[in-house]
């Protein structure tokens, strides 16, 4: 393999794992229910603001050495490696463009209620955010409310909307 074929195959793969670690580092550290240093959260929304146009330079870039590629390729499967090799760079492109966080706090589809008694889910050192009101008394997990952000309810006929 000619040097300037490998230089580009190298680079190819470079632009590749820079993409995704633009897109991915974020979603490693910012995580819920886990310990985040202020520094880590500052890489994580600097990463976030760039990555829109950080991937956009790097598909552009990996498009170009696609097509290099494409030129100097013998055979038609260093030509589809080389094609493959895009998908990752147009799919964290298309990635730095959604709000993926709000995917992982997505509401809590068919929630249902439970005696305490028959709460098994909740250990005995869980915290709960608890609400009474004319005599009814309701207990949220803290580790669901966190997770899902809020539960709209009734509570001694009053409607709430409980939130962590």
């Amino acid at each position: 393999m000619p040097i300037a074929r490998r230089a580009a195959w190298l680079s190819l793969l470079g632009v590749v794992a820079i993409s995704l670690a633009i897109v991915l580092v974020p979603v490693v550290l910012i995580r819920p229910f886990a310990p985040q240093s202020p520094r880590s959260l500052s890489l994580a929304f600097e990463l976030r603001r760039w990555s829109p146009w950080l991937t956009l330079v790097a598909a552009v870039v990996a498009g170009y050495l696609v097509a290099r590629l494409w030129q100097a390729a013998p055979r038609a499967g260093s030509r589809a490696a080389a094609l493959f090799a895009l998908l990752p760079v147009l799919a964290s492109a298309w990635l730095a463009r959604q709000n993926y966080f709000e995917w992982m706090f997505a509401p809590l589809p068919d929630a249902r209620f439970v005696r305490a008694a028959s709460a098994g889910f909740v250990a005995p050192n869980d915290m709960v955010l608890a609400v009474t009101g004319s005599g009814d008394a309701v207990a949220y997990p803290v580790r669901q409310l966190a997770y899902h952000h809020l539960v709209q309810d009734v509570v001694g006929k009053v409607p709430i909307v409980a939130t962590y």
